[in-house]
């Protein structure tokens, strides 16, 4: 378990990390955007962009140039939902979801947590007008966020009380892809999308031969990507679909790689060199070494190895980049700032994820189908559903696709119903939590 915990607490410290610079991030648009750099930020959004071969320009839809704003939104979220991809494959294989005893109470929890929001959505915004397309944005709970502020009680926290929130989290991922497909795809371009079926059958059988390139995955997810983009099908869902014909299984069997490295090391000319007194390796050393490599990556699956390069570019670079761009609300301007769409996404990640994740894992506990696992209570359940109100990425995200440019009054109310949901949600959580672990010093 030591191992374990070690792990964990490193995860949680680059989720602080991440969630910092994200805030940051947030916080520097909204200022910007309401001061005398906004022409300057609305200028940096609606920037074109251009990669040409020829006549031909990859950042194009429907035979117009993408905008900066589009092609954060449509192209480096496609790297996000890739990176969500992979994760939920790996939680499917060997994590909190490979197998029905572990994964159904997050499962129903983020059940609830997706429903009752929607719900409560309703109550404000009525179904079928302009302001209820925005319904599906209060579902999704942002993991950067949430385990960043779990994280600030530190060992206090319960191992199964941080699985059961990523469980559920990641969950919520698989529901929010699923309503982004479905929902918010536009008249689809079957042409395209058979183009991409069979590019994806190819990776598929690629891959369970032996392949695990990850440049050869990258320029196929690249013209994927591009298809997607002119199909009218979301171009972030070409991400999940690619995470999930990436091969989960290395080239090389651990065990082999153990046997062959000894081998290998037994044999490195290190006393030879050592006599010598050499500083520089030799030829003969540096192509053992590149041996040794070569077999080290082998033995790490596509999969894993992926998940574990793109962290970095996702959490220090595309999230803080996605929420300076789409974070900038504006204050003072035309329309009314505080209406219907802001307090209903607000409630429905405040009230709405607290009643639909607590109230469906108390159903499910006491009605005998599951138990509570091991160090969990119900105030600790609290404490974790509040934080399950902690959107802000995903549900930006959403929102932008929920009204966009044709509607920005909307969309500027739904990005403070965001950040005032998610904010609230996260002290609230953290002030049950705090009092709910208050006697727990060990983790």
């Amino acid at each position: 378990m030591t191992f374990i915990h070690a792990m964990m607490r490193r995860v949680l410290s680059l989720r602080v990390t991440a969630s910092v610079l994200l805030f940051v991030a947030a916080i520097a648009a909204a200022i910007i955007a309401n001061s005398s750099y906004a022409p300057i930020y609305q200028e940096f959004l609606s920037n074109e962009l251009q990669l040409r071969i020829g006549s031909f320009n990859l950042l194009s839809h429907g035979g117009h140039n993408m905008t900066m704003l589009e092609f954060i939104n449509d192209g480096l979220m496609a790297i996000f939902f890739f990176s969500v991809g992979l994760e939920i494959k790996r939680e499917l294989l060997v994590g909190e979801l490979s197998s029905f005893r572990k994964a159904l109470l997050p499962i129903i929890a983020a059940f609830g947590g997706m429903v009752i929001p929607v719900m409560v959505y309703l109550l404000v915004c009525e179904p079928g007008s302009i302001e209820g397309q925005g319904l599906a944005i209060p579902m999704a709970t942002d993991i950067a966020f949430s385990l960043g502020v779990l994280s600030l009680l530190g060992s206090r926290v319960p191992l199964s009380l941080k699985v059961f929130l990523v469980a559920f989290a990641v969950v919520d991922d698989i529901g929010g892809i699923l309503v982004i497909a479905i929902y918010y795809s536009s008249h689809v371009s079957y042409g395209y999308l058979l183009v991409a079926a069979l590019l994806y059958l190819i990776l598929f059988f690629i891959g369970r031969y032996g392949a695990t390139n990850k440049i050869f995955f990258f320029v196929f997810g690249g013209v994927i990507w591009y298809l997607f983009l002119q199909s009218g099908i979301h171009s972030t869902i070409s991400g999940v679909i690619l995470a999930f014909v990436t091969p989960a299984r290395p080239r090389l069997d651990v065990a082999k790689y153990v046997e062959y490295i000894r081998e290998t090391i037994a044999g490195f000319p290190v006393i030879k060199a050592a006599k010598k007194g050499h500083t520089v390796l030799t030829n003969e050393q540096i192509a053992t070494l590149k041996m040794v490599e070569s077999a080290s990556d082998r033995v790490i699956s596509p999969l894993q190895s992926l998940e574990d390069n793109l962290h970095g570019m996702v959490n220090f670079l595309i999230l803080p980049l996605f929420a300076f761009v789409n974070a900038g609300v504006v204050f003072s301007g035309e329309g009314e700032l505080v209406g219907n769409v802001s307090i209903a996404v607000a409630l429905g990640l405040l009230l709405g994820k607290f009643v639909g994740i607590y109230s469906f894992t108390w159903i499910t506990v006491k009605s005998g189908i599951v138990s509570l696992p091991q160090g969990m209570n119900w105030k600790s359940v609290a404490g974790v559903s509040l934080l399950g109100g902690v959107g802000f990425t995903v549900s930006l995200f959403v929102a932008n696709l929920s009204f966009g440019s044709a509607y920005p009054e909307l969309l500027n109310q739904a990005k403070l119903g965001v950040l005032s949901g998610t904010v609230l949600s996260g002290i609230l959580g953290y002030i049950v939590l705090r009092m709910a672990l208050r006697n727990r010093k060990t983790i």
